[in-house]
């Protein structure tokens, strides 16, 4: 079990007093403040966090901005700040943003706004004139742990503030936790250290949120608190507060993360449902058609796909999709008359952000994660831009990449040996995810009982494997490949996670397929 008392000092982070000393500072003067947070989850859930403590910590004038998607793209912008001066704004407070943001917040300065940046992005270039800039990956950073995500960096902020400000009594600030799991998982940053410790301890706040919405959500996604997972929000709660910013505005989202009215926090939860459909159907129809467009760069080590009716809010999902097929980086891009906007998805030792860096002559601007970035470039760029980043990655000489797609057995077991007790020592090491991936096990030569195809489409595979004294075990794969398609009396080695599948009352052992091999 994590310990929480074992985390950072907040105050190990670079620039972390500053920061601190010019959020009392509006305290007193009760100066008018902004949020501005991401559009993505991990920004949503900050800007949520830290609006709360705000509340918390007797601030009486500050507010949220999150940004659209499609009108004002990623980040801080100078027309935001412009904006800010004409309403009085004396400090803005970017989550999850403003690391590269030097233009924009040069311009604040000229406004006579200050600008604070909690975050924990790449940084690309050099930011001097920000009020404070807490970020571990600076390069002048001590911090022991580098890879929180943007609600991480957040949380140790209101921790920070509660040393020095009343309001929230120590240990209270557990109760902020649901949130920080929720954009720690979301953001795909590594399940250790202290991302590890908040989101083990969120799920148990997040069990029992006090949040409406959160509740309501819950309850629209078929989640059930007292089995809640990290899968759960990855898979479940994630997708459907993603949609809003994917297809409309991630205002419905933060209005869902912040109502206090339960049956406003349902007509929003099912808004969001609603949305996610919709986000589902486009990214299968621009998956399909990614895909043709893959097939004929088929030679390229990094895949850039375009088109210009691509929604590139969704493009993010279909450059992982794309990249999980193929076994490529994947940048996937929506053209928009002279100007092309997108996401990438990176694995192994290919750092996307570095590669974006790589190519900034040809971009406009880009920025980002190891293994996820967003850019924007001119259309007219984008074959050079293909070539570029195909010779970068040549250059790097990167070995057997491909090979860290093939999953790392844990165990060998037969299926006798797969009991209820199994699954529960499994479920002490939650929760999963990325540095702390859930432990595979390997059954060996299983014979086809019976195949089932499950969803609209067809998209899903059911398996009845069994062994060689007539022992039955069941085995699903979401939207399987067609390799797992197998015919009856087909002799396979199988590897899966191993977890309990309830139904009228009947509890069995199951495995989510991760690998199937036919034998001869």
């Amino acid at each position: 079990m994590p310990d929480y008392d074992k985390c950072y000092d907040p105050f190990l982070l670079p620039n972390m007093s500053k920061a601190t000393k010019r959020l009392i500072e509006a305290n007193k003067k009760q100066e008018k403040i902004v949020i501005y947070g991401d559009y993505d989850i991990d920004g949503l859930s900050a800007a949520t966090l830290i609006n709360s403590a705000f509340d918390s910590f007797g601030f009486k004038n500050h507010d949220v901005y999150i940004p659209n998607r499609f009108e004002e793209g990623y980040g801080l912008t100078i027309e935001a700040i412009e904006k800010f001066a004409e309403g009085g704004v004396a400090l803005v407070v970017a989550v999850d943003c403003g690391t590269n943001s030097v233009k924009e917040i040069a311009r604040a300065k000229e406004l006579n706004i200050d600008v604070v940046v909690i975050d924990h992005h790449e940084p690309i270039v050099k930011n001097t004139l920000a009020a404070a800039l807490v970020n571990p990956k600076l390069p002048d950073s001590k911090y022991l742990f580098k890879d929180l995500a943007g609600v991480g960096v957040t949380f140790k902020f209101v921790q920070a503030l509660r040393t020095k400000l009343t309001g929230i009594s120590p240990g209270q600030e557990k109760w902020l936790l649901d949130l920080v799991a929720i954009g720690t998982v979301c953001d795909v940053v590594e399940l250790v250290d202290e991302n590890r410790t908040y989101v083990y301890w969120g799920l148990k706040v997040l069990k029992k949120t006090r949040r409406p919405g959160l509740k309501a959500l819950m309850s629209i996604s078929n989640v059930d608190p007292d089995k809640l997972s990290a899968y759960s929000i990855g898979f479940r709660l994630g997708p459907r507060m993603n949609a809003a910013g994917r297809v409309e505005t991630a205002k419905h989202a933060l209005k869902l993360l912040n109502t206090k009215k339960p049956m406003q926090a349902l007509e929003t939860a099912e808004y969001l449902e609603a949305l996610n459909k919709t986000r589902r159907f486009e990214q299968n129809k621009i998956f399909k058609e990614a895909i043709i467009q893959a097939e004929e760069y088929e030679k390229d080590s990094v895949l850039v796909v375009s088109a210009t009716d691509w929604n590139h809010g969704i493009v993010g999902i279909v450059a992982s999709k794309l990249m999980e097929k193929y076994k490529k980086p994947s940048f996937v891009l929506q053209e928009m008359g002279d100007e092309t906007k997108g996401s990438a998805r990176s694995f192994g030792d290919f750092s996307v952000v570095d590669a974006v860096n790589h190519c900034k002559k040809l971009i406009k601007k880009g920025g980002g994660h190891k293994f996820a970035a967003g850019l924007t470039l001119p259309t007219k760029n984008i074959p050079a831009f293909r070539k570029q980043i195909n010779d970068y990655y040549k250059d790097l000489n990167l070995k057997n990449q491909k090979e860290l797609f093939l999953p790392k057995i844990d165990a060998t077991a037969k299926l006798d040996e797969l009991n209820e007790e199994v699954v529960e020592m499994i479920s002490q090491l939650e929760p999963f995810g990325i540095g702390n991936p859930e432990p595979i096990i390997k059954c060996e030569n299983l014979i086809v009982a019976r195949i089932r195809k499950m969803g609209d489409d067809g998209q899903h595979v059911k398996l009845d494997l069994r062994d060689g004294s007539g022992r039955l075990m069941q085995f699903l794969s979401f939207n399987a490949p067609a390799s797992y398609y197998l015919e009856i009396g087909e002799k396979v080695s199988v590897c899966f996670t191993p977890g309990i599948n309830e139904w009228r009352g009947n509890r069995a052992v199951e495995g989510q397929i991760v690998h199937i091999e036919i034998l001869e």
